[in-house]
Order: structure tokens, then sequence, then C-alpha cells
């Protein structure tokens, strides 16, 4: 997302990162020191619910754990997250697992600015030259953002909220309770079928082409008041503390608009 400056608040729509105190077993990880992934090809039936327990699913490689967007130096996320990927010649196959003792999601409308909730989000540019990229967000309440930009933030790109991923299918399974803080969950997946025909492109990938993508992780601080969730605040100022942000790809600052330092997805045999 583009750096959480606060210029205006067409900039501010398009930031993406999160942020909490607790610990998990995300602390003995290794964080992600591979920018490069080989996507296998399926010609198997998926059912998009979240769940990836299909056979193909199980051919699939693991990527890396996630780690923080300033790279290695900056302390490792402390809960995991990694992510599948399948492709087929219809279209791409996506699946996130998101380690998460506290389900947290409250926005419902389509296009809504998801990352000011906890999120996954996907970037993806078809072309390898950082110009006409795609981005999609998705919550614990499968409410999705998806985006077209011509070009980087810095370099006078314009986001196209207009742009929708033409039959795109995402869902969301929950390993705990959504907005209870009473209990701690395990964590949710997230599961999407990105079609090749919803990109400018129009096309599929080649065997052995590669695009340049990245994932990312929005994690906020949260406290609970009165039964409910609440961004943790800044005593000092009373603006909420920012957001963590844990991606697969380290971008080596907190943007992750910087198409040329996203990792490499292969397409390759079965």
């Amino acid at each position: 997302m583009f750096p959480y400056n606060s210029l205006v608040l067409t900039i501010c729509l398009f930031c993406s990162f999160c942020a909490s105190s607790h610990t998990s077993s995300a602390q003995t990880q290794t964080p992600a020191k591979s920018s490069y992934f080989n996507c296998k090809k399926t010609n198997s039936a998926i059912t998009v619910d979240g769940k990836a327990d299909e056979s193909a699913w199980e051919n699939a490689d693991w990527s890396d754990y996630f780690t923080d967007i300033e790279g290695k130096n900056k302390p490792a996320p402390f809960y995991t997250t990694r992510f599948k990927m399948l492709w087929s010649d219809q279209g791409l196959y996506i699946y996130a697992q998101l380690e998460e003792p506290q389900l947290q999601a409250s926005l419902t409308k389509h296009d809504a600015i998801i990352f000011h909730d906890n999120d996954f989000e996907v970037f993806i540019d078809p072309g390898n030259d950082g110009l006409n990229y795609y981005e999609i967000e998705v919550n614990a309440l499968n409410t999705v953002w998806d985006l077209k930009l011509d070009k980087a933030y810095s370099k006078g790109g314009r986001p196209d909220n207009n742009w929708t991923a033409a039959g795109l299918e995402t869902a969301v399974a929950l390993m705990g309770s959504l907005n209870n803080p009473t209990d701690v969950d395990n964590g949710w997946s997230v599961e999407m079928f990105i079609p090749w025909n919803s990109f400018k492109e129009n096309q599929a990938p080649q065997l052995g082409e590669s695009w340049k993508m990245n994932f990312s992780r929005v994690q906020w601080r949260f406290d609970t008041v009165d039964g409910s969730y609440l961004k943790r605040k800044d005593p000092k100022t009373g603006h909420s503390l920012p957001e963590y942000n844990w991606v697969w790809s380290p971008m080596g600052v907190v943007n992750m608009h910087i198409p040329e330092k996203w990792g490499a997805i292969k397409f390759v045999n079965e």
C-alpha cells in the first residue's frame, strides 16, 4: 500500500499494514527469505470455500512465512501467515492461512477501505513493468476491495476503484468466533479464484512465464472496551497506533507500491 503519511484522503485510502502486542508460535518461525515461488498448474476442479481441502491443494507448495515489510532487521511477525497458489487455463487460485487469536472485522461494503480492518492483500503485475497492476484485499467478513493502478503513486499513479475483477470468487473460513473478545481463536483462511480475463492483458500466462506479485497482511492493535474491539490509541496523541505490515517479499520500506521490489511467481507444470 502507499505509505501512511496522510497528505490527503486519496493517499490515505491506499495504504495498508498493521500492529499488535501479543506473542505466539510465530516468533519461532523463520521470516521469509525468498521472493520466488513456483505456482503449479492444475486441471482439477476446485471449489472456492476457504478450506482448500481438494487433493490439488495437497500438491501445491507453501510459501515462506511472512516477514516485516521492512525486512529482517525489524522484529519478526508474532502471528504466522503463508499462502499456496495454483493456476489453470482459466485463472489463478490463491489460498492463505493467517494465525489470529482475536478474529476481527467490521467492514461489509464492497470497495470499502478494507485495510482499516485486519486483512489479506494480493498485488499482481502481469506485465512486470509496474504499469497497470492490480490489488485485491479481503477481510474476515469476506468483504473485498479490488482496484487497479496505472502506475505507482510515487510516479503519479492514480487508483481506479471502478475496476472490478470480473468473475472473482473469494471465501473465508474462520477458526474461531468473529468479533468476540471473550475467547481465543486460532485464525482464518482466505481462498480466491481470479480469472485471467479479469486483467487488461486478458490472457493466461505461458508455461514458464513469471509475473511480479506480492502479498501483504495488515494487523492492527486492539483493546477490548465494553465487549467490543477498539483500535489502540497513542495516549499522547489520541490517534490510533500504526498497523503492522507483514509481507511475503520484503520491500525495505513501508510501501507496497514499488512493483519492481515484488517477488516473482513462476507458472510451472503440475
